[in-house]
């Protein structure tokens, strides 16, 4: 029997000739990922045992979470990692330089093949760049520093094949709600969600980014994007090589379920309150006021976000009753945004710009809703009180979906906006 991707990346990375799914394995990670969430938990560990980080060139610290510090606890275990970090010599970005998932990549620090240990759950989001990442509590990731070992269990795979041309006005975003739609959110419980197929190549790097990045939503122990032409690209581009551990899955690998989706036939969706699975076409939620609009997070801050959000936005106005806060996922998404003039769109449109920050998205700051206030966001979860105030009601969707709600003040098909092939 031969293996699937995620059997193959933890093969490697336990110097076995082979795995199988339901082995319990010793691991060794490429990377070890702390935020201001989980890393002061984690670092706690370290000390409370005396203990010392086995690698500390393979452990990154990124503050993006209560970033910049909204309270005098934040500012405190900000200074604290700082000084752990500067103590043990371990890179670390410090506040304003960008959300972790989007980040991390973008500085070169993801590679295909790659196993990365992370202390958040969308560590899952690797999978985009063909390698197997995933999120564990503080306590793994502290032994994991101190051991430069990780413990798992090989998961099970599913396998996902896209075929077709995307849809007008559908991304990423809906191709992975229609699939928890469909799977449900534990439908993917402590498993590997394998994608592949000629439909992936109508999608490019940032949406595989929101698709991977979802899948934890599915209860998706790891998602793998198959090596194909524009991971290849990408990794030519960014990494100035394509020489790199692309895995693909045996021809004869184990599935415990298969899917194919056509991607011709996605519709932009809603992610109705108070799950992603949840989802419905946007045809069936229009016309539900929105107070607010939320464009950003590790999942869809992204410069292809901004510009299809920027598409609907130019030479419109945010609907009055509506405030649209808009989040670029780091600082460099930011800067590229602000030189093609997206920027000056989502300002004359008249929204807010935040600087890189999960912020809103997991109910820190930074936009929170208030009692019986309803959003648009193009994050990832909208569990109840997860914007704010339990209270509140959060719709998930696409760039162009959420752009749309903010120039009517309401859930709108982005088609009655714009045009497709003229945005």
């Amino acid at each position: 029997m031969g293996m699937t991707m995620a059997e193959k990346v933890l093969a490697t990375h336990t110097n076995s000739y082979k795995v199988k799914a339901g082995d319990f394995v010793l691991a060794s990670p490429d990377l070890v990922l702390l935020n201001d969430i989980s890393g002061p938990l984690a670092i706690k560990q370290l000390e409370n045992h005396e203990v010392n980080i086995a690698m500390p060139s393979k452990v990154v610290i990124v503050l993006d979470h209560l970033s910049p510090p909204p309270t005098i606890m934040a500012a405190q275990n900000n200074k604290a990692m700082r000084l752990f970090a500067g103590k043990e010599s371990i890179k670390l970005f410090d506040v304003g330089e960008g959300i972790e998932h989007t980040l991390l990549p973008e500085r070169n620090l993801i590679k295909p093949g790659y196993l990365v240990a992370g202390g958040d759950s969308h560590t899952v989001t690797y999978g985009a760049f063909n390698a197997f990442g995933s999120g564990f509590g503080a306590t793994d990731i502290a032994v994991t520093m101190a051991l430069d070992l990780l413990w798992l269990k090989v998961p099970e795979a599913q396998k996902f094949t896209v075929v077709g041309q995307r849809a007008p006005f559908t991304t990423g975003k809906d191709l992975i709600l229609t699939i928890i739609r469909d799977i449900g959110v534990d439908g993917a419980n402590y498993q590997s969600m394998e994608f592949m197929g000629s439909g992936l190549l109508g999608f490019n790097i940032d949406e595989y980014m929101a698709i991977c990045n979802m899948s934890v939503e599915a209860g998706a122990k790891t998602c793998i994007i198959e090596a194909n032409d524009a991971i290849k690209e990408w990794a030519k581009t960014k990494l100035g090589s394509d020489k790199h551990q692309y895995v693909k899955p045996d021809p004869d690998a184990r599935y415990v379920e298969e899917w194919i989706y056509d991607a011709s036939r996605l519709e932009p969706m809603v992610a109705k309150p108070h799950t992603p699975s949840n989802a419905v076409p946007v045809s069936e939620a229009e016309g539900i006021h929105v107070d607010e609009v939320y464009i950003g997070n590790c999942a869809n801050g992204t410069l292809t976000d901004l510009r299809q959000a920027a598409s609907v936005l130019r030479g419109r106005r945010v609907a009055k009753g509506t405030r649209l806060i808009i989040v670029p996922a780091t600082r460099g998404i930011y800067v590229e945004a602000l030189r093609e003039g997206l920027i000056d769109v989502f300002i004359n449109a008249g929204a807010v710009i935040s600087p890189p920050t999960c912020g809103a998205c997991a109910g820190l700051h930074m936009g929170l809703l208030g009692d019986g206030e309803t959003a648009v966001a193009t994050i990832n979860r909208n569990f109840i009180g997860r914007m704010g105030s339990p209270k509140a009601s959060v719709y998930l969707a696409n760039a162009y979906v959420a752009a749309a709600a903010a120039v009517t003040g309401e859930i709108t098909h982005p088609g009655k906006i714009i045009n497709w092939g003229q945005e």
